[in-house]
Formats: C-alpha cells, sequence, structure tokens
C-alpha cells in the first residue's frame, strides 16, 4: 500500500524558511518521480515542484524558483522541499504525490506565512 506522509509545516513570518519532509513507503521511490503540490484556501491545487527518479533532474515553478529546493534523501525514501523566502501567497496546504503531481498524494501539511 502506497503510503506518503508529510510534515513540517507550521507557521512562518515572511521572509522565513521552512523545510517540509514527505516519508515514503509502499513502493519503490527511487523508480518514480516524486512531486510537491499546493491548495491555497479557497484555490485550487497548484503544482509546486518535481524531482525526477534519477534525482538530478529538477523542476520548479515560476512562482518558487529561486525560493524552493526539492530533494531526495540517499536513502530515497524521502523527499525534502526546503522553502525560503516565504511569502504570504505560498500559504497552502502542501502535498508530496507520485509523478508529475497528479498521482497519489499524502494528507497534506499546513504551512501559513504571516506576520
Amino acid at each position: 500500500e502506497v503510503q506518503l506522509v508529510e510534515s513540517g509545516g507550521g507557521l512562518v513570518q515572511p521572509g522565513g524558511s521552512l523545510r517540509l519532509s514527505c516519508a515514503a513507503s509502499g513502493f519503490t521511490f527511487s523508480s518514480y518521480a516524486m512531486s510537491w503540490v499546493r491548495q491555497a484556501p479557497g484555490k485550487g491545487l497548484e503544482w509546486v515542484s518535481t524531482s525526477y527518479s534519477n534525482g538530478r533532474s529538477t523542476r520548479y515553478a515560476g512562482s518558487v524558483k529561486g525560493r524552493f529546493t526539492i530533494s531526495r534523501d540517499g536513502s530515497g525514501k524521502t523527499l525534502y522541499l526546503q522553502m525560503n523566502s516565504l511569502q504570504p501567497e505560498d500559504t497552502a496546504v502542501y502535498y508530496c504525490a507520485m509523478g508529475d503531481g497528479s498521482g497519489s498524494r499524502g494528507q497534506g501539511t499546513r504551512v501559513t506565512v504571516s506576520s
């Protein structure tokens, strides 16, 4: 059974940083592209970033490029999203998802950026 468990969200001031983690199990993590997607209050799901199965190739949405970094740990079972220079518009529930973001997702972790 695929399981994705996100953690690391919270309340942070504008300009601050957070690192989200996603613990994966139930599938061969290293064989899949993995993504972060987010849903802001009252809005639809937005793709944020993808890490491809080779572990080196990544893509970012224009709104986060240069501020967010996606990565995988050495054991190949955890996906990360380092978020720097956070802004109020980054407030959302963040989900990790299999593939390009349209696959199975976890329960999400809430990020609130506010002073």
